[in-house]
């Protein structure tokens, strides 16, 4: 009889189902964000895609790893966008909206992570890591809106820390209302939260 242990090969086998190692980590994403990190257990994810634990344990060695590669898939793609955005010519404003840009196109590409992301509040080593990695990241930023506030691009009225929690504020309170499947165009959403976040900050001068 064909084991159902073995999920290396995605096809379908008689009348059970064969998950591969992306489908098994959208599963327990997905339960993640429905009921909580810690209330969801290596079994709810078998139970959700009718696989035994063992299944599981054939590609992920624990509950926690799934996590981290949840955190790693948000967070690697975050700091890619913001990499790739000071890397452009241009001033510091417009590396500045071209982080803001990258964080709203990753967040649609990625919502579940990203949810998953802005949930965790280090109760564990592997949530701990992602939330030192996002301040990281928060800083990063704030050295840009610093750096334009310097050069004149953005208006000195408004602490630069304060005026990246509030724009990422916004771009983070997508995933509790966006919808891929709904009427907001993807293209036009970056474009309106640009409008919306950094307009107000920019220098009258």
């Amino acid at each position: 009889m064909t084991s159902r242990t073995d999920l290396a090969d995605p096809r379908p086998r008689r009348g059970r189902p064969g998950y591969d190692r992306d489908q098994v980590l959208a599963a327990a994403v997905q339960l993640f964000n429905e009921q909580g990190y810690d209330a969801t257990s290596v079994a709810d994810v078998a139970s959700r895609l009718g696989l035994t634990k063992s299944a599981l344990y054939h590609h992920f060695a624990s509950k926690e790893e799934l996590l981290r590669l949840a955190l790693d898939d948000a967070l690697d793609a975050l700091e890619h966008a913001l990499d790739r955005a000071v890397a452009d010519s241009g001033t510091t404003s417009d590396h500045l909206r071209g982080v803001v840009e990258g964080a709203v196109e990753v967040l649609i590409a990625r919502q579940p992570s990203v949810t998953l992301l802005l949930r965790v509040r280090g109760n564990t080593t592997v949530e701990q890591d992602a939330l030192r990695r996002r301040r990281a990241f928060d800083q990063r930023v704030t050295a840009l809106v610093r750096e334009a506030q310097h050069e004149g691009l953005l208006r000195t009225d408004i602490d630069a820390a304060v005026a990246t929690r509030l724009v990422f504020g916004m771009v983070n309170s997508l995933v509790e209302w966006y919808r891929p499947d709904g009427s907001v165009d993807p293209g036009e959403l970056a474009r309106d939260v640009l409008t919306v976040a950094l307009d107000g900050l920019q220098s009258p001068g």
